[in-house]
C-alpha cells in the first residue's frame, strides 16, 4: 500500500511525508477518523514509505534538519522491501489487532490469525470491524487484544532490526486492548527502542486508557469528499460515473459504505430486511411473529445484534430527514429509499427521539450481555406504542 493508493486525504499525506523526510516523525502516532476514510490504509503506506530502501530516510542517518529527498512522493515499489509489503510479509513489520483466543485450534496471538488478517487487508484494506469478525468466523465473541500480546511485542522488539532500518508496530483498535495489555505497552510508548514507530488506528480514541492517549501524537483524519469516492469506484471497479457519484453521496464521506454498495453486501441487505420486518410488526401487533422476531435476533450473535441496532438509528434518522423533502440531505440505497417513501410519514416530531432512546437503550443493553430475547422483545413492544404516536 502506497500512498497514491489511499483515496484522498492529500493534506494527511503531505504530513507524514514531510515529517518522516526531515526526520521528525513521532515515535508513536495515533490516526483518528471516521469509520472509512482510510485510516488504515493511511498506516500501511506510512509504513511502507518509512521501511523503503529505495527512499533516503531509513538508513537511520537522517538529520532533523535535513530537507526532503528530491521526487520522495511515496515508497519506490520496487527495492526488496517494498517487494515484501506486497504481501504483508515485511520481517520488521508487527501487526497488533482484537482476537478471539481460542486453545483448541491453537489461535491465541495475533501470530496465529496473520493467514486471515493478510487475506482480508490485500482484498480491501477499507475493511470494517464487521468485516474482521466475518473474517474470523466468531460472530458470537467480541475480540480483545490480550495482555499476552505486549509480551510478544517486547520480544519482538528487544531484537535486532533484520533489514537494518525502521521496526514499525501498527496497532489496529488499540482501545480494544485489555488493561494490563495497555500498561504494559505504556511502558514501550515511553521508551521506544531506536528507529521504532508505533502506529495505533483508532475508531473510538476516547475509549482508550488516558495515559497512553498522552503519549501519541493524534492525527485526525476527515470525511472522504464526494468526488473523491465517485473517482475511486469509477476508476478501480468500472462503475459508470453518474452511478459512482450517486453512490458517493449516499456513503457519507464513507468508503467502505461505498463498497458496501457497489458489492450489494448481503449483510447489509440482511439488517434492511430485519429492520423493515422490525417496523412492519411494531404497526401491526402481532404478538406471535412479534415474539419469533425476537428469537430470530437472538440468534444472530452479540457483534451482528449491536450492528443491526446501529443500522436502526441510521434508518429512523434517514426516515425523519426524508420528510423535510431535500433529497441531497439523505444518505440511503435504493432499497432504502423505496421502503421510506411510505415509511417516513410515521416517524416525526411527535415519535422520533422517542424511538431513537430506545434503540439506544437496547444497545446498551446488549453490550453489557443482557439476555437478547428480553431485549429484542421489549424494544418492539415499546416501539409499537411510538409508531402508533405519529
Amino acid at each position: 500500500m502506497r500512498f497514491e493508493d489511499v483515496i484522498g486525504q492529500e493534506e494527511v499525506k503531505r504530513i507524514l511525508m514531510s515529517e518522516a523526510d526531515g526526520g521528525r516523525l513521532p515515535h508513536a502516532l495515533l490516526l483518528t477518523g471516521p469509520e472509512g476514510c482510510g485510516k488504515m490504509p493511511m498506516a500501511l503506506a506510512l509504513a511502507q514509505y518509512l521501511c523503503c530502501t529505495g527512499k533516503g530516510i531509513t538508513d537511520g542517518q537522517v538529520s532533523m534538519f535535513d530537507e526532503p529527498s528530491a521526487g520522495s512522493d511515496s515508497a519506490c515499489g520496487t527495492c526488496i522491501s517494498c517487494r515484501q509489503w506486497e504481501q504483508l510479509a515485511h520481517p520488521d513489520v508487527h501487526f497488533m489487532f482484537p482476537i478471539i483466543a481460542n486453545k483448541a485450534r491453537k489461535k491465541e496471538i495475533c501470530d496465529d490469525w496473520m493467514p486471515a488478517w493478510r487475506e482480508m487487508l490485500l482484498k480491501n484494506p477499507y475493511f470494517t470491524y464487521t468485516d474482521w469478525i466475518q473474517q474470523m468466523e466468531v460472530e458470537n465473541s467480541q475480540p480483545v487484544i490480550y495482555s499476552r500480546e505486549s509480551d510478544v511485542i517486547q520480544r519482538k522488539l528487544s531484537l535486532k532490526s533484520v533489514q537494518g532500518g525502521w521496526r514499525i508496530v501498527i496497532i489496529w483498535l488499540p482501545e480494544k486492548m485489555q488493561e494490563a495489555c495497555a500498561n504494559k505497552m505504556l511502558k514501550l510508548l515511553e521508551e521506544p527502542p531506536m528507529q521504532t514507530a508505533f502506529i495505533l488506528v483508532s475508531e473510538e480514541p476516547l475509549k482508550m486508557l488516558g495515559t497512553i492517549l498522552s503519549r501519541v501524537q493524534p492525527i485526525n483524519m476527515p470525511r472522504l469528499k464526494d468526488e473523491e469516492i465517485s473517482e475511486a469506484i469509477h476508476q478501480r471497479m468500472g462503475i459508470e460515473l453518474k452511478d459512482s457519484q450517486s453512490i458517493a453521496h449516499m456513503a457519507n464521506g464513507s468508503y467502505s459504505k461505498a463498497l458496501e454498495a457497489v458489492t450489494v453486501d448481503n449483510g447489509t441487505s440482511a439488517l434492511f430486511q430485519l429492520f423493515t420486518s422490525l417496523m412492519r410488526l411494531a404497526w401491526s401487533r402481532k404478538v406471535k411473529e412479534m415474539k419469533a422476531w425476537s428469537d430470530e435476533m437472538h440468534e444472530l450473535g452479540r457483534e451482528r445484534q449491536k450492528d443491526f441496532l446501529q443500522y436502526a438509528q441510521r434508518m429512523i434518522r434517514e426516515s425523519f430527514t426524508a420528510n423535510l423533502h431535500r433529497p441531497e440531505l439523505n444518505y440511503m440505497n435504493m432499497e432504502e429509499l423505496q421502503f421510506t417513501s411510505k415509511f417516513a410519514p410515521f416517524v416525526n416530531e411527535k415519535n422520533a427521539l422517542g424511538i431513537m432512546n430506545e434503540l439506544q437503550e437496547a444497545q446498551i443493553h446488549i453490550e453489557q450481555n443482557v439476555n437478547a430475547k428480553m431485549v429484542f422483545f421489549d424494544l418492539i413492544l415499546r416501539l409499537t406504542v411510538l409508531i402508533k404516536n405519529h
